[in-house]
């Protein structure tokens, strides 16, 4: 469905964000990766299945870098036609005690990127008269959470992001729209079901369902596959109409 398209998702050298770009790459779209960590083998997945795939470094809290993997994007796939702004960083404490450079480091990285990548995108979308620009909330976007206000407001900002761009483009062939996970069962997760068994001196099987009856009525986790799938949808002709939404897959998180 999507060959001959270019995919750059940000933050996609594991979890959420290579998993949407595996998905995306089965559909036949050039991938360019970006993240910290191992690079070489999220590589080597994608040109597993026989797409084109690059891969840029820049960090998502400088502008300047972000500016140069677009202009690489266009330089060496020709332009960006599906956009995915996942790259996200955590924090959690009280607000009175929320150190100052985590806030502004959550707000340039989690909000602040989406809005760069996407203001040098959309150009590109608009000569071709197609594109889609599919931004990573969190079910965070939808309800907040103590001691996570500055990644409560980037989501809330992302939603809300996502819907003003989708006005600006709603006449044209480009959407622009979010997806709000609950609990994906990513590296970081893992590390903390391991942290809290360990220091319960519980299984990890028990540790997983007790962090997920905190907020996931379905005690199952998303999977980076199903969010790689929904992204998927967002990018076919079937999702054309979809605009400015905000899709939760959060096990009945929100419907609480």
């Amino acid at each position: 469905m999507l060959k001959g398209k270019t995919a750059l998702v940000t933050g996609s050298t594991s979890g959420i964000g290579l998993g949407i770009a595996l998905s995306l790459a089965r559909q036949g779209a050039s991938i360019v990766l970006n993240g910290f960590g191992d690079t070489e083998g999220p590589k080597a997945q994608v040109d597993a299945l026989g797409v084109k795939v690059g891969y840029h470094g820049a960090d998502m809290s400088k502008p300047e870098e972000i500016a140069e993997m677009m202009a690489y994007a266009a330089s060496e796939f020709g332009g960006v036609d599906v956009l995915v702004n996942n790259a996200g960083i955590q924090h959690v404490a009280n607000v009175e005690d929320f150190p100052v450079d985590k806030w502004d480091a959550i707000i340039a990285i989690n909000l602040s990127s989406a809005f760069h990548t996407t203001r040098l995108a959309i150009p590109h979308m608009r000569v071709k008269n197609w594109g889609r620009v599919i931004n990573i909330a969190s079910a965070h976007g939808l309800v907040a959470s103590a001691q996570k206000s500055a990644y409560v407001a980037a989501k809330h900002g992302i939603v809300g992001f996502t819907k003003a761009i989708a006005l600006e483009t709603a006449t044209t062939g480009i959407t622009v729209n979010a997806i709000c996970p609950g609990r994906v069962l990513t590296p970081l997760v893992q590390k903390q079901i391991d942290a809290n068994a360990a220091r319960d001196g519980i299984a990890l099987d028990a540790a997983k369902r007790e962090l997920l009856a905190e907020k996931q009525p379905s005690l199952q986790f998303v999977t980076p596959e199903q969010l790689g799938e929904l992204a998927v949808f967002l990018s076919s002709p079937a999702a054309e109409n979809v605009r400015g939404a905000a899709w939760n897959m959060d096990g009945g998180w929100v419907a609480q």
